[in-house]
């Protein structure tokens, strides 16, 4: 039971490569900016928890779905996973976000054009 949790990290990362595959988010946009904005927030976020362990604010969770692995002190594997994951989320979100406001910008434009007066 102890990959439980980064399996499901895992398959959940495996999830958001397909999505930004299929609507063209983040990575499928542009490889080489989404890569470095990846990096950046992995970065800043392991800083924030790295941070926070030595303040004394953060605390491994002991259970028996994790693998019990530490990257640092109460810094567990899965938290570079999960950081993964979080940060591209929250990328795939703001690029399904761009789209549907352009989308939405370009079916109001069209419908000024064609004078429904649909805004």
């Amino acid at each position: 039971m102890g990959f439980v949790y980064l399996i499901a990290l895992l398959l959940s990362l495996i999830g958001m490569v397909v999505l930004d595959r299929r609507f063209h988010l983040f990575y499928w946009v542009s490889a080489r900016r989404a890569g470095i904005v990846h990096v950046i927030g992995i970065v800043f976020f392991l800083v924030w928890d790295l941070y926070g362990i030595g303040q004394g604010l953060f605390f491994r969770g002991e259970t028996s779905f994790m693998t019990g692995i530490l990257l640092g002190p109460e810094l567990p594997l899965e938290e570079l996973f999960f950081l993964t994951l979080l940060t591209y989320m929250t990328m795939n979100l703001f690029g399904a976000s761009t789209q549907f406001f352009a989308w939405r910008e370009g079916r109001a434009a069209a419908a000024s054009h064609t004078g429904d007066g649909v805004s």
